[in-house]
């Protein structure tokens, strides 16, 4: 015996290296409970740019991923968490403070609480999912995005666009829709199947 750990746990302890990528990511889940501060103390500018910053994050810390060739199950696990941590986190807020309304965050949520429970059963089905996220689910989280933004940004700059809000929450509201339902589609396929 050469006293070298074996190859799997060298792969297992390689994968949970915290990378540059990894940190940046990490750095946005923590960054959850200050916009939710920020929030609460009606700090909505402050919110707005922390949220931008997180954006800008994300698509950095996978830019770096690439670039680096350090992508890892850590990071492929970390970087969802902390994406729908933000936007869930947000959202709850904003519709307990009066910026949404309330059945669009019970949607946003409930969609995402469904998509969780959805893989939990096929997993215990013995069916586990393809994890590849629909196109029509990138959509709904851009427009998620888009629309918390706006409702920060308009909130924190004292800005008037109800009309462009209303049109934001409407889309949103169909592609979280849309995409809940595709996603209900897919997994009775894959059960089935």
């Amino acid at each position: 015996m050469s006293g070298l750990p074996a190859p799997e746990t060298r792969r297992a302890a390689r994968a949970l290296v915290l990378t540059i990528p990894n940190a940046i990511t990490l750095a946005r889940l923590c960054a959850v409970p200050l916009a939710v501060w920020l929030m609460l103390q009606h700090r909505f500018q402050a919110a707005f740019w922390l949220f931008v910053a997180a954006g800008v994050s994300d698509a950095i810390d996978g830019l770096l991923a690439r670039r680096l060739g350090t992508q890892s199950a850590l990071g492929a696990t970390l970087d969802p968490v902390a994406d729908k941590a933000l936007l869930v986190s947000v959202y709850v807020t904003l519709g307990m403070m009066g910026e949404l309304p309330d059945w669009l965050v019970i949607l946003v949520v409930f969609r995402d609480l469904m998509i969780v429970g959805g893989v939990l059963i096929l997993y215990v089905l013995g069916a586990p999912p393809v994890m590849a996220p629909l196109y029509v689910s990138k959509l709904n989280t851009a427009a998620q995005i888009v629309l918390a933004a706006l409702a920060l940004g308009l909130r924190g700059f004292a800005v008037q666009w109800p009309l462009l809000l209303d049109v934001a929450i409407v889309v949103v509201a169909a592609t979280t829709f849309v995409s809940g339902a595709a996603y209900m589609r897919r997994w009775v396929r894959d059960a089935a199947g």
